[in-house]
């Protein structure tokens, strides 16, 4: 057993915005991934307003939040422990990905770690349902399923091995519910803790993958969200007790993709994230067990993190969109009416933010693509810039995102597509970019550009990309594999070679990847060609790349390999390095320099004057 104590260290929808002068917006705090306590009178959240995220607690309706002395390290997730009496707290030291696992009491004292020590990553599945038991994952170059006691620390293994998660076990511990597997190709299976054998939960369908689950509240059926029957991923039930029978579809549809299902404690009832075609959330209440599916108004565009009281009757998610920064709200379950967390005041908004339109348009295959158009003041066309997102198995969502607004406010026109590889589209186009597919979402960004161009978006000679993590991939992918069709780049924690990103990236990292980019031996010459680092001789416009100095999941090298080889030519190019971050910089100050810093990177090389935001 090792726990390491540490004494307390107290330290509505998008509209377009009024006409005001330009000028780079300054991003406002954001309240995100609610914990509500049992009796749902309080609310734990997460709020970056002192700069770093951090815990912050305040009664339903009343008074001003309190911070709790969690320490200096960004806190990423939270859960209430079913007795009431202990926070639980994802911390990621020096930026994620690696974190750590803390616990302390809703007053803040007793603060301790109880799992991710050393270099293994810590990730919480949740708590059993009697007393202040957690099930817990922890990684390094292999997982490790266990079960931890908040009060002492004691650690039980129930099962180990590559690309495996813990998922649920029923009250008893006796059986426990595992996700295996890569990404986009994941199973379930059952684990027997007292004899250790596992099945699979049901067949494979060669097709697909199934990424939650959780036990019925008999124990004798599980709920899983899984698209290995259907397009478009739908909640379905397996019957333990008759394993032959093929798994019942309690909630699907055919116009959107079931993002996520939040279960209450007593699993009788089911909150459904749907994600609708472009990004934009809607929400329904299920009942598991009639089948009765309720909507209720969404008090944004983009939800998440939703999760219930004790007792079923509150629903706690964060709302944001694209001039709605995220917020904290309240869903009385009885009525489905939403309503904020008062944390501050009333619901928030961006005055100097605009609302973006949803484009359609052509990849040069013809496979359909989409994406998010947001436009200065005045007639186009505009200087414009590319951006895109991470993942690849990420959407381009209408949420809230300063980066954009800043550069709206320069005079620049951004648009944000999903190319192939993005979710939100079914599980055919999250598979599209899987291994040699990959030359298809590179040539999509391409078609995004001659889009904007022949719709009288964008100014020829005036276009620019910029991209983080796989988005940083794919910008210099694009100007290796595009030249001329681009101004200037920025590139922010991007992959540049795969064999360094595999040599160097964290095991788990690694090893679940291969399922989309490839094996770094038996495809080797693909992954050679499909490098930016392969035809940087190629690359010759402005381009500026951004990494955490601390970044593990693509490490900083990827960024400073591609920095020498431009200098080496003598290519004009800029080289950030933010100290104290990962791959996500989690710390406002830091995300605020890099914003800045690609703003005035692509303004200046874009050629572009400020203007009149409306």
């Amino acid at each position: 057993m090792s726990v390491r104590i540490e004494p307390p260290r107290t330290t509505r929808r998008a509209r377009p915005a009024s006409r005001r002068p330009a000028s780079s917006p300054v991003p406002i705090s954001e309240n995100f991934a609610p914990a509500p306590s049992p009796d749902g009178r309080r609310v734990a959240f997460l709020s970056d307003r002192a700069g770093t995220p951090g815990v912050w607690v305040c009664e339903v309706d009343a008074g001003a939040p309190v911070a709790l002395p969690v320490g200096d390290e960004p806190v990423l997730a939270l859960s209430w422990s079913p007795d009431g009496r202990w926070l639980a707290c994802v911390v990621a030291p020096g930026g994620a990905p690696r974190t750590e696992l803390w616990v302390l009491r809703p007053d803040g004292t007793r603060r301790h770690q109880i799992a991710g020590f050393g270099r293994r990553s810590a990730a919480l599945a949740g708590w059993l349902p009697d007393g202040a038991v957690l099930a817990v994952t922890e990684t390094d170059e292999h997982g490790q399923a266990l079960l931890v006691d908040a009060d002492t620390g004691h650690r039980r293994v129930l099962a180990q091995g590559d690309l495996l998660t813990l998922l649920d076990v029923t009250p008893d511990a006796g059986v426990a519910l595992l996700r295996r597997g890569p990404r986009n190709a994941r199973w379930l299976e059952l684990l027997d803790v007292a004899t250790g054998v596992r099945r699979r939960l049901f067949p494979d369908t060669g097709r697909g993958s199934t990424d939650q689950g959780w036990f019925g509240p008999d124990g004798t059926s599980v709920l899983a969200r899984t698209d290995a029957y259907s397009e478009l991923a739908a909640l379905v039930r397996v019957d333990l007790t008759r394993p032959e029978q093929p798994p019942t579809r309690l909630a699907g549809r055919p116009d959107a993709e079931l993002e996520h299902v939040t279960p209450s404690a007593d699993g009788q009832r089911g909150a459904l994230l749907w994600n609708t075609y472009g990004g934009r959330s809607e929400l329904s209440l299920l009942d598991f067990a009639s089948g009765v599916q309720r909507a209720v108004t969404a008090p944004g565009e983009v939800l998440g993190d939703a999760v219930f009281a004790a007792d079923g009757g509150l629903l706690c998610l964060t709302a944001q969109g694209p001039v709605q920064p995220r917020e904290v709200w309240l869903v009385d379950t009885s009525t489905g009416t939403p309503r904020p967390l008062r944390s501050d005041t009333a619901p928030r908004t961006d005055d100097a933010g605009v609302a973006p339109q949803l484009l359609d348009l052509r990849a040069r295959d013809g496979l359909p693509l989409s994406g998010w158009l947001y436009r200065p003041a005045g007639p186009g066309p505009w200087p414009t810039a590319i951006s895109l997102h991470g993942g690849p198995e990420a959407q381009e969502r209408p949420g809230y995102n300063p980066l954009f607004q800043a550069l709206v406010a320069q005079g620049i026109a951004v648009f944000a597509p999903n190319v192939r590889g993005s979710s939100g589209f079914g599980r055919s186009f999250v598979a599209a970019d899987n291994l040699a597919g990959r030359y298809g979402a590179i040539a999509d960004v391409a078609a995004c550009a001659d889009f904007l161009v022949d719709a009288g978006v964008a100014r020829p000679g005036q276009l620019g990309c910029l991209g983080r993590s796989y988005g940083g991939y794919l910008v210099l992918a694009v100007l290796v594999n595009f030249p001329g069709l681009f101004a200037a780049g920025v590139a922010e924690c991007g992959i540049s070679d795969f064999r360094t990103f595999f040599a160097g990236t964290e095991p788990w990292i690694a090893a679940a990847a291969v399922s989309k980019y490839g094996d770094p031996h038996r495809d080797a010459n693909l992954l050679r060609d499909l490098s930016p680092l392969t035809h940087i001789d190629r690359l010759d416009v402005p381009v500026l790349l951004i990494h955490g100095a601390n970044d593990t999941n693509v490490p900083a090298g990827e960024s400073a390999q591609v920095a020498q080889a431009l200098a080496d030519r003598g290519v004009p190019h800029g080289h950030l390095v933010l100290a104290g971050e990962g791959h996500d910089f989690l710390a406002r100050a830091n995300a605020e320099a890099a914003r800045t810093a690609t703003t005035g990177w692509l303004t200046r090389h874009l050629a572009a004057t400020a203007t009149v935001v409306g």
